[in-house]
């Protein structure tokens, strides 16, 4: 199979060096750096550039970049994908991107389909990638209901083939309710702790805790902005949600009241 991946950062590098170590798929992949292109091609991770050439010869394209730079990629090319291509993108929200594909697939004939690699690392770009990135993972994907049961199972082997541990199969709505929870309510959340007045030359006295919650506090914020805006109606009431209880552990404690602690604690652990 031809495979063709579009941003050769962390998760699209990685797709391509999970299916060059793993398949025998033919990748053909693209970045908007050529340092990033060269680095692919130099490493083994693409057999060639994605072009116009080599577009039309793809049975796969995996779109690993931004969620309006996604919209941009495929609509500008859609007259160069083959009428049976698979396409599948690697966005973080999905209700948006497969709403604005639904309507351009169906008219151009390709299949299109929401994925999200639920695996990432702090670093970012090719030089971060991985083939095994994706080891032990799971692969959210949300076909639109008259997806081909055929598309949905060439979908789920090939995620397999590179490493994923399950295929997850979900609707956009779904994904993007259970995603502000499980990532983006995280992520804020770490963003927000480094904030402290505190952080500065705390590593001296820091344990697994401190690491846990800094983790992910660093990462590209013009791309999680997108995420963020785009999902808002979800992660606004876990937002919310999240400093309501805030409050009440500010309040027990104002109170000096060991017991009221104590059960909010409880009742954290049991949840």
């Amino acid at each position: 199979m031809n495979i063709g991946i579009v941003g050769l950062g962390l998760i699209g590098g990685s797709m391509a060096k999970a299916i060059k170590a793993n398949t025998a798929h033919t990748v053909y992949g693209f970045n908007s750096s050529t340092n990033a292109i060269y680095a692919a091609q130099l490493y083994g991770a693409i057999d060639a550039v994605l072009d116009e050439r080599t577009l039309p010869l793809c049975d796969c394209v995996i779109v690993s970049i931004p969620p309006r730079a996604t919209e941009d990629y495929i609509r500008e090319n859609a007259s160069q994908l083959r009428k049976d291509a698979l396409v599948v993108d690697c966005c973080g929200v999905k209700r948006s991107i497969t709403d604005s594909m639904h309507d351009l697939a169906t008219a151009q004939s390709f299949t299109f389909m929401g994925g999200h690699p639920m695996a990432g690392k702090a670093a970012s770009g090719f030089k971060a990638s991985s083939a095994y990135l994706f080891k032990g993972a799971t692969m959210i994907l949300t076909p639109y209901p008259e997806t081909a049961i055929s598309k949905r199972e060439q979908a789920r082997d090939l995620f397999l083939s590179v490493g994923f541990k399950k295929v997850h199969f979900s609707t956009p709505e779904i994904h993007d309710r259970k995603i502000a929870y499980t990532s983006q309510l995280p992520h804020l959340i770490s963003n927000a702790y480094a904030k402290s007045m505190t952080a500065e030359g705390s590593e001296d006295v820091a344990a697994g805790s401190y690491r846990d919650m800094i983790r992910v506090s660093k990462f590209n914020e013009s791309m999680w902005t997108e995420l963020f805006m785009e999902n808002r109606d979800y992660l606004i009431p876990e937002l919310d949600n999240f400093i309501a209880w805030l409050e009440k552990y500010s309040q027990t404690l104002k109170a000096a009241d060991p017991e009221a602690m104590e059960s909010l604690l409880r009742e954290g652990g049991e949840g």
